[in-house]
């Protein structure tokens, strides 16, 4: 076809022809825009993670209690604010609803562990009415959850 075999004066070789433009293939792969999209990516990943651990904003009580273990699933968790708002994750649940709830999700379960979350302004007997419930919804291993830093009452004089 168009190939053929040039001869040059000195020496003989092949010799390739270029293309009609010019222009090289590039042999080169130009990394700085992927290398820019996965610093931006990391920044947003690193902003957003931390306001998406807690969703209701309350004011734990603060103890010397160590953590507890976690589990595979996502736990699940049941908050009381400072106004006795019930809340099952995120969503605000009726206080006469939440036992029905809580059998649902407890047949969907694999794990019988819930967390509680409750304001430090609520009254003891809100709390104890709410893990009764917890328990009536099948869920038996309740954690109560705290702030690190409260009083250890170690080597007080009591």
């Amino acid at each position: 076809m168009g190939a053929g075999v040039m001869k040059s004066g000195g020496g003989s070789g092949r010799r390739r022809r270029r293309r009609s433009g010019g222009a090289k293939p590039m042999a080169e792969i130009n990394i700085t825009p992927f290398v820019d999209v996965m610093l931006v990516l990391l920044i947003i990943f690193m902003v957003a993670a931390p306001l998406m651990t807690v969703g209701v904003p309350v004011d734990l009580p603060k103890t010397a209690a160590d953590a507890l273990p976690g589990d595979d699933e996502e736990p699940l968790t049941v908050t009381i604010t400072a106004d006795g708002v019930v809340m099952i994750q995120e969503t605000e649940t009726a206080p006469d609803e939440l036992v029905a709830k809580l059998q649902a999700i407890a047949a969907e379960r694999t794990s019988d562990r819930i967390f509680l979350r409750a304001d430090g302004a609520n009254q003891w007997n809100a709390v104890a009415e709410i893990m009764g419930a917890l328990n009536a919804g099948g869920f038996s291993n309740i954690g109560l959850v705290t702030d690190v830093g409260g009083p250890s009452f170690a080597g007080s004089d009591g």
